[in-house]
């Protein structure tokens, strides 16, 4: 076994469980995953190859083949696109000599389209050797081809090029709160962990990273449970395209997020955390490694915290490595346990059977953040604010087509009107509320408001004026959804392909009103026989824009002397329902008079 396959077993603690991390290390080593690495993995993990294989070909950021010295991946996120992507990935391919998904035949320089890097508020935006580049444009191609060819270090590249700017347009509830470190904790056990939980549960704070579920049930279910040790996970996997909102939090208010973190560990009764950590994020790692040093330093992480006995809890950081489907909390405890990111089977969830089997908490990167001020501030604080429903502020993400983009905190009920007004949205056509899997609303929908009942949203918020091609966005997100799907289940592997393919049939002209009701039966199919909540939303780029926009599909249907003997306005009942319209203008036979 060689000296770097030790030192890398060694970093690890030679735990099969932080076998993506070390992974991570050989690919960043030999810019590739090499064989000799994986059987030597295998026999000092004691796992089978395949195993190591099988996570090799899951993560998009890992290969089995040597990739490019500088390895350079392109967003192809919809608002990258927006931004001009393409013409700047044909241009850079031009000035690298290499093909887009191919590797130089020197091996200097890799070139491929990736998903969503969480960027979206300065794009175009992409990756070199992981870490993020930003507001790319010909004159800095130029330069980076340059510095290409000249083999220098990215140490030696202008600074500017990985700069991320982090603009908070609108501080409110949460991001205006002064906090000093250790006051959450201080609070906690002044009050009590018991008191602490009613005032967690009188909050009504409900989960940030979309899905909604409330908050203090979660972390009371998880205490109840007799088995040991309990974990504290921490979801920083910001795969969802428009969003950036974490990015942010971990950015300038990471002492705040591992201060909710530590607070919970001591309600659920945990000395473990884990930061799952998404690889398009790899230039946070080194500061956030900074943070929990000085927490440690300060009696903040560690034994006995803040003086009080038997109170150990520390959080240990794990990378992703390229998979929009960790972002899901079962798949992302798959993939801390060193395996694929594919889904468990629920129940049991993973406050009863989570992180090595054991009841596991893991809530969003904003849900802590949120956490740690209700804990200062008590429960009715945060209640007093937003719906009974969905209560407290929420961050949203917002890009796209707006004089301002970035961060902005409202309280729930907020109107989408308002929201474009203070971004600097005019002649809007639509907004994506929630990423692709979310739903896009059309400009007679803007009194629609931001909160549970409403519009959920993981925080995800892009703008798109009359100048869009509304099937240029749909087929961008059904792409995604094709590209991320695990292939773990049918429904999900074959369907979201066949629903590529069926839109692209539709858009290019090609297709009958039977095929729109092929395109509909397809997205059912996918909605409500997939294995997780990546399969359920595939299908909602179709159906909330169907239901926004029936005309735009009628006109796309090539004309013929014969008419299915179908309602094809019945047929889009369910795109109807699922986008929470009935009106006029969501029916055909309104449209077409």
């Amino acid at each position: 076994m060689n000296s770097f396959i030790r030192s890398v077993l060694a970093e690890a603690d030679c735990k099969p469980e932080r076998l993506l991390q070390m992974l991570r290390a050989v690919q960043a080593q030999y810019l590739h995953i090499p064989q000799a690495a994986i059987e030597q993995l295998a026999a000092a993990l004691h796992i089978p190859r395949t195993q190591i294989i099988a996570v090799a070909e899951f993560y998009s950021f890992l290969h089995l083949t040597p990739q490019g010295r500088y390895d350079i991946h392109i967003s192809d996120s919809i608002t990258d696109r927006m931004l001009g992507k393409e013409k700047l990935l044909n241009y850079l391919a031009e000035k690298l000599h290499v093909k887009v998904g191919e590797v130089r035949a020197d091996g200097l320089v890799s070139l491929n389209n990736t998903s969503c890097t969480g960027m979206c508020d300065q794009g175009p935006a992409g990756l070199v050797n992981g870490y993020a580049l930003t507001r790319l444009a010909p004159t800095r191609i130029d330069v980076i081809a340059k510095l290409i060819e000249q083999q220098a270090p990215l140490s030696d590249w202008p600074p500017e090029f990985f700069a991320v700017e982090e603009p908070i347009r609108k501080p409110g509830l949460l991001l205006n709160q002064p906090f000093e470190n250790g006051a959450a904790i201080a609070a906690t056990f002044a009050r009590g962990l018991t008191e602490t939980l009613a005032e967690v549960d009188s909050s009504n704070l409900r989960g940030r990273g979309g899905a909604g579920f409330k908050t203090a049930l979660k972390w009371r279910t998880c205490a109840q449970q007799t088995a040991t040790p309990h974990y504290v996970i921490c979801n920083a996997d910001e795969g969802e395209p428009g969003t950036f909102k974490d990015r942010m939090l971990l950015d300038l208010y990471a002492d705040q997020v591992f201060e909710g973190m530590t607070l919970c560990a001591a309600i659920i009764g945990s000395d473990q955390g884990l930061l799952y950590l998404r690889a398009e994020y790899l230039f946070l790692y080194e500061q956030l490694q900074r943070v929990l040093k000085r927490r440690r330093d300060s009696g903040l992480l560690g034994r006995n915290i803040l003086g009080h006995d038997g109170f150990d809890f520390d959080i240990e950081i794990r990378m992703g490595a390229g998979a929009y489907i960790c972002g899901e909390a079962s798949a992302q405890i798959e993939s801390l346990e060193g395996k694929p990111g594919i889904p468990r089977v629920k129940p049991p969830n993973s406050v009863i059977c989570g992180y090595q089997r054991k009841p596991t908490v893991v809530d969003n990167v904003e849900t802590f953040f949120a956490a740690t001020h209700i804990a200062i501030q008590g429960g009715p604080w945060f209640a007093a604010v937003g719906t009974p429903q969905s209560t407290g502020s929420k961050l949203l993400s917002i890009s796209g087509d707006c004089a301002r983009p970035g961060i902005y905190e409202y309280p729930f009920g907020t109107s989408i009107e308002e929201i474009l007004q203070d971004c600097g949205a005019d002649d809007v056509m639509g907004v994506q509320v929630g990423g692709p899997s979310g739903t896009f609303i059309s400009n007679r929908e803007l009194q629609r408001r931001i909160a549970f009942e409403d519009l959920s949203t993981a925080g995800s918020f892009m703008v798109f004026n009359n100048s869009r091609n509304i099937f240029d966005i749909v087929q961008n997100f059904t792409d995604f959804f094709a590209h991320e799907s695990c292939g773990f289940c049918t429904p999900c592997r074959v369907g979201t392909t066949l629903l590529k393919n069926q839109l692209r049939k539709i858009v290019e002209g090609n297709g009958a009103a039977v095929d729109l009701e092929e395109l509909n039966e397809i997205c059912l199919v996918v909605k409500n026989n997939s294995h997780c909540g990546l399969g359920d939303s595939a299908a909602n780029p179709i159906l909330s824009t169907l239901a926004s926009y029936p005309e735009l599909y009628l006109k796309q249907l090539k004309q013929s002397s014969f008419t299915p003997g179908f309602d094809l306005d019945a047929t889009l009942a369910v795109a109807r329902r699922m986008a929470q319209r009935d009106d006029d203008a969501a029916h055909l036979s309104q449209v077409e008079n």
